[in-house]
């Protein structure tokens, strides 16, 4: 199966966070799994820690070595068709987050779930793995 992890279960899995749910945790340690992580994911971390909204107990560089060398994430760049799902995405009332709709685009583009615990993705025709 290939999925993209959303920002909050990348940071999870990275951090070791027990919010991290049991089932989203074997989705990413199963080898068999393709787990990709979008630039879209490494930028809004990157902007939460600029800002002081996010800590990480390690420089950001390391972080994204970590992701991409030690979990053996995969980078799905951002390719322009991604971009334009982005433009033919509903706005759900209560979702309008800039990151999440990328994300959603990447996925619906690449036929990949995605790992979320963001219930509000469901209002978009990606299916989402968590529970």
């Amino acid at each position: 199966m290939r999925a993209l992890l959303d920002t909050h279960a990348l940071l999870w899995y990275a951090l070791n966070d027990q919010k991290l749910s049991t089932n989203a945790r074997d989705l990413i340690v199963d080898s068999t799994n393709e787990i990709h992580v979008s630039p879209a994911s490494f930028w809004e971390i990157a902007i939460k820690v600029s800002i002081g909204k996010l800590a990480l107990h390690q420089p950001f560089e390391t972080f994204i070595d970590l992701c991409l060398n030690q979990y053996h994430f995969l980078l799905l760049p951002i390719a322009p068709d991604h971009t334009a799902r982005v433009a033919q995405l509903p706005f759900p009332p209560k979702h309008k987050d800039p990151f999440d709709r990328l994300l959603v685009a990447q996925a619906i583009a690449e036929s990949m779930a995605i790992i979320s615990d963001d219930s509000q993705l469901d209002a978009y025709p990606v299916t989402r793995l968590w529970n």
